[in-house]
């Protein structure tokens, strides 16, 4: 088996995990079949309706878009096993027992087809023990599949084989999951909790250790583990919440059980305090009572001393705060270490544990360091992972600093550290390799071909991998674009890439994607848009408001005129040009990936004209696009007056500047086009989109003549959806000024104050968003509204 082709997959077991794993299948557009237990009373089918009914509610949103669900149909093990003969993936999902899954196993085993990948979704059963369940003709295709919850957005994915587990069969699900899924997968070897929870959950315990040791409360504790640490905002007790402390508990006790040999076992339970929250049934956020609580608009954390919860009101000490914020990692460890304070105390105290630990159990949970720091930063969410931590920091001075405190008492165990760390190297990542404790070697990076299509692979601390600031052949730079090539991949293809910070597009921006595209046209078959996420967040409002301030709105408006060139260049290039999108595309962005020949979209990408947050409209061609696309619309379905029915969505998303949540809804929105390219991996954005260009430039690319004769919905068109307006206006849902910028936008999405039915040119439509875009500026509740979003980051509804 070289490659993995799921024609249709079954879930079994539709709870949290099974269902939103049978949601994930979907979005890739893979026809599921999602099983449970028969209901005992009304339709058969009955819980695992109740699952896809729940997952709509669901935030964050487990399904790309809502139409995918069509992909799932419900089933039970009643009258649906002999369907699973036509699955060529089945993962089971259901709860974590031995002797359950193991009676399930040999309930669907008679159905199973012997060329079929069978997997268990367990998080840290035995995986070679439940082999033992299938047929021996199944157990060559069978392993773990360990997904991270939630299944759509948790990066991480650990295959676990057994001992038989075909290594053709490993190979081919990891390129399957790396490209159709978009994993991050990391290979682990069948021991309790396996990697990623093996070391995630020993750090949270040592964390729960420490804060009462130091004495510090929940929230004092989740200020100072959370991102300044590089670590998630929910840090470590809000995670614990959304993770459920029934969850974590589930875990430890995992651990507690399996590995009566490990020097830490007795620190394998859950503080007494957790497990009487669990008895009273305050589980964290599904119960919306853990650890933290919510009343009214206050959050409350829970103070053990009082026996009560009291307002969260964490501070970090001023002194530890100005620690990390030392940018060498070396002097910033030296000065915890050094520092008295119970904050830096705790700091240092929870990352010489979880190294400590990590370093003894590498060789028996992973295959090397590598792995076992993608899988704390995929399923964890940590910006480094372990090692790389301790790698920047100086290997050698931490390595004997935690040597002091074994010999001193003061570490979770006096287990020593391992010889191969103090055995003169620096590190654990090198060019070479990452080492291995297990085989005594630096390992390198998988060469399956998968990985191939990653141009720029996720960089690990100490590989000095290429990046794309390095790499390439500059062919035209600016100070906010550079134009590169890699001649290894494609000589013709050239690669646009802002170099601003968050892709801001300002002057220096729209003059180098300009002059970027005529070079192109010049010298090259075709050009992609990228860089890595952001895609673009839109105009540089700093440089607006200089503007503003200064009076200069002929400066503005001139901007606002280029922008639009720079737009229309993209349009209209004589070669193609494929934006390759990751992440956000905002305003401006949004409507330069609106402008390209083709599109490129990583699923996670979010995409929407949200200028209306600022008290503005789209005016870099956002607004003359969907009139045009309107008109092309109506002109296909032989009546004009279909105009509104486009128009009025369109008019809605720009109104209230919303986004989408997905590439799926993306196009959905018309930000997209259906025949645009989703890629679930964002890491292969940039190969396909070469490939792309490729493509189209040898199809003899001709570029679209510029569009005329368009009808408008005109004055008829602005009149109906300002009835939508005053509604909302009544109803107090939008304020004064908010009626105004939608107004503002009804007026270019219909071609300005002419009568409906009028035919006009492009750059009419130009001329009506500029005009309108630059009178909006000049208001002083848009000038707010840009002023307060630049200080706080968030919209001002005035």
């Amino acid at each position: 088996m070289t490659k993995l082709s799921i024609k249709k997959a079954a879930v079994l077991g539709a709870g949290v995990m099974g269902a939103q794993i049978a949601a994930h299948l979907a979005n890739a557009n893979i026809p599921v079949l999602l099983f449970d237990l028969p209901a005992k009373e009304g339709p058969k089918n009955a819980i695992v309706q109740k699952a896809l009914d729940g997952m709509k509610k669901l935030q964050p949103a487990p399904f790309a878009s809502k139409s995918v669900m069509k992909y799932i149909d419900a089933a039970n093990y009643d009258d649906d096993l002999e369907a699973l003969k036509d699955c060529d993936l089945i993962i089971e999902a259901i709860a974590e027992r031995m002797d359950w899954k193991s009676d399930l196993y040999a309930k669907i085993s008679p159905f199973l087809n012997e060329n079929a990948v069978v997997a268990s979704n367990t998080s840290g059963l035995s995986i070679n023990e439940l082999s033992h369940a299938l047929p021996e003709n199944i157990r060559h295709n069978f392993c773990g599949i360990h997904f991270f919850n939630p299944p759509r957005y948790m990066n991480l994915v650990e295959i676990i084989p057994t001992k038989t587990t075909s290594t053709k069969v490993v190979d081919a699900l990891e390129s399957w999951l790396v490209s159709r899924l978009g994993k991050g997968v990391v290979r682990a070897f069948d021991t309790p909790n396996f990697v990623a929870n093996r070391i995630g959950v020993f750090s949270m315990l040592a964390v729960m250790h420490h804060t009462q040791a130091f004495d510090l409360g929940f929230d004092v504790v989740d200020a100072l583990t959370g991102p300044s640490i590089g670590r998630p905002k929910s840090a470590t007790y809000r995670t614990a919440d959304i993770v459920g402390l029934d969850v974590m508990a589930h875990a430890t006790k995992t651990m507690r059980d399996t590995l009566p040999n490990d020097p830490w076992h007795k620190h394998f339970n859950p503080p007494v305090w957790i497990e009487k929250l669990i008895e009273m049934g305050a589980l964290g956020q599904k119960t919306k009572v853990g650890i933290f609580k919510k009343v009214g608009k206050d959050i409350m954390v829970l103070d053990l001393k009082a026996q009560d919860y009291r307002p969260s009101n964490a501070v970090v000490a001023d002194e530890v705060a100005a620690i990390l914020k030392i940018k060498n990692p070396s002097e910033k460890f030296a000065a915890l270490r050094a520092s008295n304070h119970p904050h830096a105390q705790f700091l240092w105290a929870i990352f010489r544990d979880v190294f400590h630990y990590a370093a003894v159990q590498l060789e028996n949970i992973a295959d090397n360091a590598r792995d076992l720091d993608f899988a704390i930063r995929w399923g964890f969410g940590w910006v480094q992972g372990p090692f790389e931590i301790w790698q920047s920091a100086g290997w050698k001075a931490i390595a004997q600093a935690i040597s002091e405190d074994i010999a001193t008492g003061k570490t979770l165990s006096d287990t020593p550290l391992p010889a191969w760390v103090n055995d003169g190297r620096d590190g654990v990542h090198t060019p070479e390799g990452s080492w291995s404790a297990h085989s005594n070697s630096y390992v390198p990076r998988s060469s399956l071909d998968v990985y191939k299509r990653q141009i720029f692979k996720e960089p690990l601390l100490g590989e000095n991998a290429k990046t794309p600031e390095a790499s390439g052949e500059t062919l035209y730079e600016n100070e906010g674009v550079r134009l590169w090539r890699l001649p290894e991949v494609d000589n013709g293809i050239g690669i646009i890439s802002i170099k601003t910070k968050m892709h801001a597009i300002g002057d220096e921006v729209l003059d180098g994607v300009i002059e970027a595209v005529k070079f192109a046209e010049a010298n090259l078959d075709g050009v992609v848009m990228w860089h890595e996420a952001p895609f673009a967040v839109g105009a540089n409002l700093k440089k607006v408001t200089e503007a503003i301030e200064q009076n200069r709105f002929d400066i503005l408006a001139a901007m606002v005129e280029k922008f639009q060139r720079a737009s229309q260049a993209l349009k209209y290039s004589q070669v193609p040009v494929v934006t390759a999108v990751q992440g956000m595309a905002l305003g401006g962005g949004c409507e330069f990936v609106m402008h390209a020949t083709k599109r490129v979209i990583a699923l996670e990408s979010y995409i929407g004209l949200v200028e209306a947050g600022v008290g503005l409209i789209p005016a870099g061609g956002g607004c003359k696009e969907f009139a045009i696309r309107a008109a092309d619309w109506a002109a296909k379905s032989a009546t004009p007056g279909e105009l509104m029915n486009f128009i009025q969505p369109v008019f809605t998303n720009i109104a209230m500047a919303k986004v989408s949540t997905s590439a799926l809804e993306a196009i959905e929105m018309g930000f997209a086009k259906d025949t645009d390219t989703i890629l679930f991996n964002a890491h292969e954005t940039l190969h396909v989109a070469i490939k792309e260009a490729r493509a189209i430039a040898d199809a003899n690319y001709i570029p679209p003549l510029k569009a005329r004769g368009i009808v408008v919905a005109g004055r008829g068109g602005v009149a109906s959806l300002e009835m939508i307006l005053m509604n909302m206006l009544k109803g107090g849902m939008i304020s004064e000024h908010d009626y105004r910028v939608a107004k503002y936008a009804a007026i270019a999405l219909c071609g300005g104050d002419i009568e409906g039915g009028s035919l006009v040119d492009e750059e009419w439509l130009l001329i009506q968003e500029r005009t309108l875009f630059v009178e909006l500026l000049k208001n002083p509740l848009t000038q707010a509204r840009i002023k307060h979003t630049l200080e706080t980051g968030k919209p001002l509804r005035n």
